[in-house]
């Protein structure tokens, strides 16, 4: 799509960078502080997290309904109402294959077909988390033993809720988690569009942000 002589897209860029130092790694995260050059000739600092990634699961069900967990998050004190999400910790690994373990850890479930919802940066301004939203749908329950939660994942909640409500909830500003709220969207607005969920990307398409095998 163009504006003019403009092409609407995000392309890739990077400043020059005079200094990088990471003054903290912890287990999965870590903070990197980069002095970058202005276009004015001056430098600034920067300080962001630096993250492996993640993939997260918008499951829909026959009846329209979406898959939320509902979970403790200590940074905003509060229980969130999410999509099943997980990250990318294994170097390479391949999204999709991550996804469907998430949906079958946080939910016991399997989905037929697998579709990518929407790719996104969660907080481009303060991380480099890059994050791939699936459509899954085709639900079914899992083979096997449900697999042995822990920390906040032992609280977890689980509701099956119809898009439509959803819609209304995000736009009432019940619901904050961000990868919730764009999936729920994202969704109704391929729903409405033309070709409907038909025109979404496969499950297998190039992610520059996060490339796998």
């Amino acid at each position: 799509m163009t504006d003019g002589q403009r092409q609407i897209r995000d392309q890739a860029e990077e400043w020059p960078v005079r200094s990088s130092a990471q003054p903290f790694q912890g287990r999965v995260t870590g903070v990197r502080t980069d002095e970058v050059l202005m276009p004015d000739g001056s430098h600034a600092r920067r300080d962001y997290q630096t993250h492996p990634g993640s993939v997260s699961v918008l499951a829909l069900d026959e009846q329209q309904r979406v898959l939320i967990l509902r979970q403790y998050r200590h940074p905003v004190r509060q229980r969130l109402w999410e999509l099943p999400a997980g990250l990318l910790d294994v170097p390479g690994e391949n999204p999709l294959h991550a996804a469907q373990r998430e949906l079958f850890e946080e939910a016991h479930c399997k989905a037929a077909e697998w579709r990518v919802l929407v790719d996104f940066y969660t907080s481009p301004g303060g991380t480099d988390e890059a994050l791939r939203l699936f459509l899954a749908t085709g639900l079914s329950a899992a083979d096997g033993e449900r697999y042995e939660a822990h920390g906040e994942e032992l609280e977890i909640e689980t509701a099956r809720v119809p898009l439509a409500e959803l819609v209304g909830l995000v736009l009432a500003g019940e619901l904050h988690n961000p990868t919730l709220i764009t999936g729920t969207l994202a969704l109704h607005a391929a729903l409405t569009s033309p070709m409907g969920i038909e025109a979404l990307r496969a499950a297998d398409s190039p992610w520059p942000a996060r490339p796998f095998n």
